[in-house]
Order: structure tokens, then sequence, then C-alpha cells
């Protein structure tokens, strides 16, 4: 069993788009329900495995904005088997001082799937331990359009001067920003090397990982070798390497953002 990297060499926050489950179910002959109900399964695997290593905020892909083109039957299945899990975990969310929270058009969910969330939601409103973010009916451009709405809203109501917008004021009009720390590690299961508009503002200074594992079969050692990758690795933020060695024997912390991340 993999041991996961000193605790102060974790993210803080890992978003992972949960790939594969039709081709692993296809692969086998199965219906592609197969696939996600073997999904479900690898979600509280790595559910347990992150708040037990010390990751502060988790963020799962779990349906979005383009999922609702699916064939009606697997949307339903996909409704069906999220209430299914919102129900059966609540007691160990509750129980392991995890907080629920979404991100996306959570109105656009089936009242089977809204109710029971929304309970959660508010009754892990005041754990500390770890943020269990699912991204419900998400998509990157459709919640930067949703910002920049809110923005041109505040403008023509003389609450927002345009002169004054700067990237820490985009970021307030997004429920990322108000909701999770900045993303550190982003994971993508099954092969694919692409975001999928998945937290396209988010992913700016974003470490990217990709395995090949499908999603049904990612287990604890597979999130343990993309947190080892992610230990690894020397993040400048747009620095030289030798300022943030500079910094490091020093104590800084590189932060925030910068034009270019190349050396």
């Amino acid at each position: 069993m993999l041991e996961a990297p000193p605790r102060e060499r974790l993210p803080r926050h890992v978003g992972i788009i949960m790939d594969g489950n039709g081709r692993w179910a296809r692969a086998r002959g199965l219906p592609r329900e197969d696939g996600h109900d073997r999904g479900a399964d690898s979600v509280r695997t790595v559910v347990r495995a992150a708040r037990k290593v010390g990751i502060e905020a988790l963020t799962l892909f779990a349906f979005s904005s383009q999922n609702w083109d699916r064939p009606p039957e697997e949307v339903f299945h996909l409704m069906e088997l999220l209430r299914r899990y919102l129900v059966q975990e609540r007691a160990e969310i509750l129980d392991n001082g995890i907080r629920l929270v979404t991100v996306g058009e959570a109105e656009r969910l089936p009242p089977l799937v809204r109710d029971p969330l929304g309970e959660l939601m508010a009754a892990s409103a005041h754990n500390r331990d770890m943020i269990l973010c699912l991204a419900l009916s998400y998509g990157g451009r459709e919640m930067l359009t949703k910002a920049v709405r809110e923005m041109c809203r505040a403008v023509a109501a003389g609450r927002l001067d345009p002169e004054s917008v700067e990237v820490a004021t985009v970021e307030t009009y997004l429920e990322s920003a108000r909701l999770l720390p900045p993303l550190d590690l982003l994971i993508r299961t099954s092969g694919e090397h692409r975001i999928s508009n998945f937290f396209l503002w988010e992913t700016a200074y974003a470490e990217l990982y990709f395995t090949d594992k499908q999603w049904p079969e990612f287990d604890r050692d597979d999130l343990m070798a993309a947190l080892a990758d992610f230990a690894r690795r020397e993040r400048r933020f747009g620095m030289t390497g030798d300022q943030v060695r500079t910094q490091a024997t020093t104590g800084d912390v590189a932060g925030g953002s910068a034009p270019s991340d190349l050396d």
C-alpha cells in the first residue's frame, strides 16, 4: 500500500474528472449503468482516503452541463445513483466532519436529488475536517458566463466600476472561489488528456495529472500515486526555479498568479 506524501507537500484542493465508467462497462460486456454503479464505489474509496491523509478540499466532477444531452434513461440512472449516494453516505459524511457543498446549476437537478442534497449540505455546514464539493450540472464556460452576467448587472446598477475590475474581483463572482481554496491538483482518469469544460478559471495554476486507469478501477493507491507526483513537482507561479528554492529556504511560500509559468 502506497504511503501519502508528508502533509506539508499535499495539495490543499484536489479536483477529479471521473472519466471512464462507460468504457469500463463496455470492455466487460456490461451496461453503462453498471459502470456508473462501480464508479460510485470508487467515489467512496477516494473520499475516505482524501480525508484520512488530510486533503482540505476535494471536488468531484459528477455531472456536467453537457451530460443532460445523454439518453434520458442514463440521465435518470445517474440522478438515482446520486440520490442513493447522498442517502447512504449521509451518516459517514456527518460523522467524519465533512462539509458537503456543490458548484453548478443545482436548480436544474430533479427534486429526488435536490432535496437530499440541500438537506445534507445544511446538516454538514459546520463541519471542518474536509470539504467535499460535488460539481453538478456544472460547466466552466457556463459558470464564467454566469459570473460575467452578474458583473454586468452590478455595473448597470452602479455597484461596480468597470475600471476597478481585477482578477480578485472576478473571483468574488465565482461560486468556487467563495466555497473552496485555490485548486492545486486536477486528476483525470481514463487516459483522456483534456479538461472538458471543468474549472476553466480555477485550473490556471493547477498541476494536471492524467492516468490511464478507468474511474471504476481508481483506488486509494492511485490517489496516493497522484499525490506523490504532485509532491515532486516544483510550483513556480511565474517565478524562476531559483526564486522558488530561495523562498523555500527562507520559509516564504510561492503564491498568487503571474503571466507565465515558463522557466
